[in-house]
């Protein structure tokens, strides 16, 4: 019955339920029901507006989302919710499209690419078009190609809008691109939003038609939409110029839980809904049902510092809850291990499970010194939206070049970064020096030293897979001479060029990357520094003891599944958390320069958008919320001291229960990141220079090549022999 739908709705509740005519706008704050109201309002359409199923068309951001909601309908008004359109903006449109793709000169059959399939094709865009994959990956051209398109730029405009060489660049590459996805019959994901706008606004008839069918539009997660989806809605539910009326449009949103800017999300769709539509209603949804209200009211505090956002605060009808914890580490382990504490604590001693805890960073790489903790501990944990730490593809190679320097006879290490970064190796050299190995019954490694005998390989190949030998026999000279794994780990991933490639690209997911070789370069060094505290004897870290340490660590195998333990821990960034609830929330890496972000200090927009990110944050917790900071935190293996963060100081300080240590002194003596460079003078040396190396002894100096970081000399130390040294990196004194 229509009035049992809203019987268990509070009266915010229901308005947005049973409201009609005119937009509604539901600002649905966090925990508020949204999702609730949603289902709601399509049954009570169907039930006491007599709407036909067929004539509601609802649009969500996932297909768990949406499948969710045709469940919740379907059981509230039986099956025939199963023929409403109950999809995400993709999904609708690939229907529409495929109705009427010739319009478009698409066959009905058209593909749909995926990510890997539009790197690949501007892959060969690029190569066509003479584009510099150094300078212009093909993946950031097709970021740079998916913003143009969320704008609804076509390839034409861009071109004539083009002002620098890197808009021609990227213009030049869309239109080549473009036009090869038609010849293929294909789109990729933006196109099939595009795409339909196009469809809609040049074909009348087509308008009509989708004006006729869908007389009711709703939307979730407003907040999140673009400026082609905003326009999207605006063609589906019509102006009423063509004699159909408009339909009833009600969109659902937060704007205070808008955190995807990155992903091309306008805030201004759902802070400016009501002079978009000027007879709109809106409803706030302020009653919570997820948090206590110590939780809610120290989210209001944060949020509120927020300039032209709908005025909105939460509160509940479940109690204050405890205090908000906020804790000071000296350094990312203490940090790490007050986390580790306090959940064996709420397990033990308060009714918790490991599944009833999320810990939240801002940056993928702050995992890392929380996961080992865990694993040291044996706490079950899982990563998600992310992939764990040592599985990340970049400490895979990084760690691979520590393994091919540490044993000759790994190939699959050796293979792994035989062309990454990209060298001139390719695929048939590879194949004509596997062809050789076999044939001489040699490991990989072992042909590489006879490349002068293998006669199939192109000069070309030859030249840069000699190179890659000496680069190979460099770092195990290094290690040889008794380096540490931070300085072998340092000298691979300068010398190979690999870190140069990635800080050189424009892509924002290399960013991440170099990030996280940061963070393995702090693990190197505090391996180095444990061994030294744990070794008397005064023998010094190898890199062979510290691949074996981390071997184990990595090892997946070595962690608890976690079934039998109440569950696992939830490891995530912010941005994977949005939609989320766990009863306890552990929120990481509370410092300006951190979280905010640092990037975000010279625009007041980007550091609103952290502020945003730092409420949704908070609001995941249902009963318990812990905020860390670490007046020390290392990055490229130096101590980084940031002051704590602003949101913390925006909290009220009765709702605070403060722990941990206070702020050394240090603290105000340095802040931000350092990037990643060693600016040390290189020594100079030229042929009969006699030097002393700290292991090798006396030596002479029998040819030197390259100049400043690149030079090399090979010197003959007598008993030790000839050796070839990185001068960058040797320990040479000269005499």
């Amino acid at each position: 019955m229509p009035s049992q739908l809203l019987d268990d709705l509070n009266e915010p509740q229901r308005q947005a339920v049973v409201h009609s005519g005119t937009p509604l706008l539901v600002v649905a704050g966090a925990g508020s029901g949204k999702t609730r109201v949603l289902t709601c309002r399509i049954a009570y359409l169907m039930a006491e507006r007599n709407v036909a199923p067929t004539e509601i068309l609802a649009i969500t951001f996932t297909n768990k989302a949406a499948n969710e909601m045709k469940e919740r309908v379907a059981h509230m008004v039986g099956p025939k919710a199963r023929s409403m359109w109950v999809s995400t903006f993709h999904s609708a449109c690939v229907r529409i499209l495929r109705n009427e793709a010739k319009r478009l000169n698409l066959k009905p059959s058209f593909t749909i690419y995926d990510t890997q399939d539009s790197v690949r094709m501007l892959f060969l865009v690029s190569k066509d078009l003479g584009i510099d994959p150094k300078s212009y990956s093909p993946k950031y051209l097709l970021g740079q190609i998916s913003n143009l398109k969320n704008e609804l730029i076509d390839y034409e405009d861009a071109i004539s809008k083009a002002v620098t060489a890197q808009e021609q660049t990227v213009a030049q590459a869309y239109g080549e691109y473009q036009r090869r996805l038609m010849l293929a019959s294909a789109v990729d994901f933006d196109d099939l939003i595009g795409h339909t706008v196009a469809l809609l606004q040049a074909f009348p008839d087509v308008a009509e038609h989708y004006h006729r069918r869908f007389r009711h539009v709703l939307v979730d997660e407003y907040q999140d939409t673009n400026h082609a989806q905003y326009i999207l809605i605006r063609e589906l539910v019509g102006t009423g110029k063509d004699g159909m009326p408009p339909a009833e449009l009600c969109v659902v949103g937060d704007a205070d839980q808008s955190i995807y800017a990155f992903r091309g999300a306008n805030i201004r769709n759902i802070v400016e809904f009501e002079r978009d539509y000027s007879t709109a209603q809106t409803v706030v949804l302020e009653q919570n049902y997820r948090s206590t209200q110590n939780i809610l009211t120290s989210a209001n505090s944060v949020i509120e510092k927020n300039s032209g956002r709908p005025a909105k605060r939460l509160w509940t009808a479940e109690g204050s809850g405890e205090k908000i914890v906020i804790y000071t580490a000296n350094d990312e382990h203490h940090e790490a291990d007050f986390i580790v504490t306090n959940i064996a604590d709420l397990i033990d001693n308060h009714g918790y499970d490991y599944k009833d805890v999320a810990i939240f960073y801002r940056t993928n790489n702050q995992s890392r010194s929380v996961e080992e903790v865990f694993i040291r501990r044996g706490v079950p944990y899982k990563v998600v939206g992310g992939t764990r730490f040592y599985e990340r593809k970049e400490i895979k190679d990084a760690l691979a070049y520590l393994r091919a320097v540490s044993n000759p006879e790994d190939d699959v290490s050796v293979r792994r970064i035989l062309n990454t970064p990209r060298r001139g190796i390719g695929d048939k050299a590879e194949e004509a020096v596997e062809g050789f190995a076999r044939r001489e019954k040699i490991t990989f490694s072992a042909a590489l030293n006879r490349l002068s005998e293998i006669h199939t390989l192109p000069t070309r190949s030859a030249t840069a897979l000699t190179e890659f030998n000496r680069l190979l026999g460099n770092l195990r000279t290094l290690d040889e001479s008794g380096a540490g794994p931070s300085a072998i780990l340092a000298a691979a991933m300068e010398a190979s060029g690999y870190l140069k490639e990635l800080t050189a690209s424009k892509d924002p997911q290399d960013e991440v990357r170099v990030e996280n070789i940061a963070e393995l370069e702090n693990v190197t060094r505090e391996y180095e520094e444990q061994f030294v505290e744990d070794n008397e004897s005064g023998d010094v870290a190898t890199l062979s003891n510290f691949l074996e340490r981390v071997s184990l660590v990595a090892d997946s195998d070595q962690i608890p599944t976690g079934a039998e333990h109440g569950g696992v821990v939830t490891l995530m960034t912010l941005h994977t958390a949005k939609g989320l609830e766990f009863p306890v929330v552990f929120l990481t890496g509370m410092e300006d320069g951190v979280f905010p972000h640092q990037r975000a200090f010279g625009s007041a927009t980007e550091l609103e958008e952290e502020r945003r990110l730092a409420y949704v944050g908070m609001t995941r917790a249902m009963k318990r919320l812990f905020l860390s900071r670490a007046v020390a935190r290392s990055t490229w293996g130096q101590p980084n001291y940031n002051p704590e963060s602003r949101f913390l100081s925006e909290i009220p300080a009765e709702l605070v229960d403060r722990q941990g240590e206070e702020p050394s002194p240090l603290g105000l003596a340095g802040s931000g990141s350092r990037a990643p460079k060693r600016d040390e003078p290189v020594m100079a040396l030229e042929v009969g220079d006699r030097v002393l190396h700290d292991k090798f002894g006396m030596g002479t100096v029998l040819s030197v090549i390259g100049q400043n970081e690149k030079a090399e000399a090979t010197i003959d130390f007598k008993s030790a022999g000839e050796k070839r040294l990185l001068l960058r990196y040797a320990p040479v004194e000269k005499l």
